[in-house]
């Protein structure tokens, strides 16, 4: 599909590889993907998009008066300059169809569009959720809660877009970047839209983490499932879980899983999506999931981990909880590679290593790819086998000379400044200060350890050995090997 899109060259900025063909973008993806991952696990092939257009199952658009004129659009990059447009190459065509429905419905009532620097006007946003089969949730998000002409809208919009299942007011009377506000109240129909993943039904709202390309989340979660060889007997935690997507495609080839989500919203839509796709072995938490990691990490054993974080990536507490857990595999899926490399580095610490990393491309003419990569116990490369025989005789390890060994090899008792001092008082009949022996090794040039309660600058002028304290700290140091 040639580039038609009537914003591309205003900078919109949506799509900046719109102008690059879909082979080559995909290139660039790889690259980047391997260059960051690649000292750490081989990269396989990205996982693209079969047609990388009109995927996009999410819109937010924004009102604004031009000339006297409504209009509806994106954001121009990097400002707050509205775009007029309703016809994105990335957005479902349903989506493009439901925005223009939108403006002309709006224009009909004589709204007006809000004026952040004025505090005047009405309408903010409209932010739309699609599903798979053309279905779609509108939410008209106001400046305050008086949204006259309401009913002809509805109205209006239902004849013009009879695919439209509800329509939402969301009332954001901040001034604020957020898009959307605390207050909603439903106007039509009602405030989700279902959507079918993997063979489940998903409920949508304007709120929910939803991930915005449904043909390629099937492939991203069929690699995660892959990588996670779910064999029917197994304990999965879902960390960072959301509204339950990655867990309840899970749930039927898991024995248990556990899902772990901050948000109390996307919480509540979980535990909704299990009963309603009958799931009974799904359970879900509303915590952070770091916190809830760390003080589950004594008790629960998983075998498998699933971790999808935001683009911040996961936090060294919750990596390190994961590892005390000791599950068989951790799924890591990441829409930052920058991040995820840098996580990588601390499973690595932790015991973990990647196995396998696979890119999907989620988002085709964005900078944007996720990857998923797979991470198990450190193992041995290779392995030697030895028969040993113990005893007398020819051919045979005699146990006194095993004990001999042992002692020779027995780590040396590490030795104290107290156990320093000690021995010289005992020896020479006077005491030494601790900072005479930290002055006499440094002398040496022996090791050196900051102190925890070393300051910077002294309150008075450090004072030295005598030379006969010097030589008494020699022979402690002598007497104990150091030197």
């Amino acid at each position: 599909m040639p580039n038609t899109c009537e914003n591309y060259d205003k900078k919109c900025g949506g799509c900046p590889l719109l102008a690059l063909p879909y082979p080559e973008q995909t290139a660039k993806k790889q690259a980047r993907v391997s260059t960051l991952l690649g000292h750490y696990v081989p990269v396989e092939p990205l996982r693209a998009m079969r047609e990388p257009w009109h995927y996009r199952n999410k819109a937010i658009a924004t009102f604004a008066m031009q000339r006297g004129k409504l209009v509806l659009g994106l954001y121009a990059e990097g400002s707050h300059r509205v775009l007029p447009g309703c016809n994105c190459l990335l957005q479902n065509k349903a989506l493009n169809q439901t925005l223009a429905a939108i403006l002309d419905a709006a224009r009909a009532c004589r709204w007006t569009a809000y004026d952040e620097d004025r505090g005047t006007g009405l309408v903010r946003h409209a932010v739309l959720r699609a599903s798979r089969e053309g279905k779609v949730l509108v939410t008209i998000v106001t400046a305050r809660p008086e949204l006259p002409g309401s009913r002809n809208f509805c109205s209006a919009l239902r004849k013009a877009a009879p695919w439209v299942v509800g329509i939402v007011q969301n009332i954001n009377p901040t001034q604020t970047s957020a898009v959307l506000g605390n207050r909603e109240k439903t106007l039509f129909g009602r405030d989700f839209v279902a959507d079918t993943l993997c063979g489940l039904q998903f409920a949508i709202s304007s709120r929910s983490f939803y991930q915005v390309n449904p043909v390629q989340t099937e492939v991203l979660y069929r690699t995660a499932l892959e990588l996670a060889a779910l064999t029917g007997k197994e304990t999965v935690i879902d960390a960072y879980c959301g509204i339950g997507t990655i867990g309840l495609c899970a749930a039927a080839k898991a024995a248990q899983v556990i899902g772990v989500e901050r948000n109390p919203a996307a919480a509540r839509d979980a535990a909704a999506n299990a009963r309603r796709n009958h799931i009974t072995n799904a359970a879900f938490v509303c915590a952070d999931a770091t916190e809830w990691m760390m003080q589950q990490a004594d008790k629960l054993h998983p075998d498998v981990i699933f971790l999808d974080p935001p683009r911040a990536g996961s936090t060294p507490e919750c990596i390190a909880a994961v590892a005390k857990m000791a599950p068989k595999r951790v799924v890591y899926v990441s829409c930052d590679p920058e991040t995820l490399a840098r996580d990588v580095v601390l499973f690595g610490r932790s015991g973990y290593r990647a196995r396998r990393c696979i890119p999907v491309d989620l988002f085709p003419h964005t900078k944007h790819v996720e990857t998923v990569v797979l991470l198990s116990h450190k193992k041995a490369d290779s392995y030697i086998h030895i028969d040993v025989e113990f005893g007398e005789g020819e051919g045979k390890i005699p146990v006194d000379s095993i004990a001999k060994r042992a002692e020779a090899y027995k780590p040396k008792e590490k030795v104290t400044y107290k156990m320093i001092k000690e021995y010289i008082e005992a020896k020479y009949g006077f005491k030494v200060h601790t900072a005479y022996i930290a002055e006499v090794k440094r002398n040496l040039g022996l090791p050196m350890y900051d102190a925890p309660n070393a300051v910077e600058e002294l309150k008075q002028p450090r004072k030295h050995p005598t030379p006969e304290k010097v030589e008494a700290i020699k022979d402690a140091l002598r007497y104990f090997a150091v030197i």
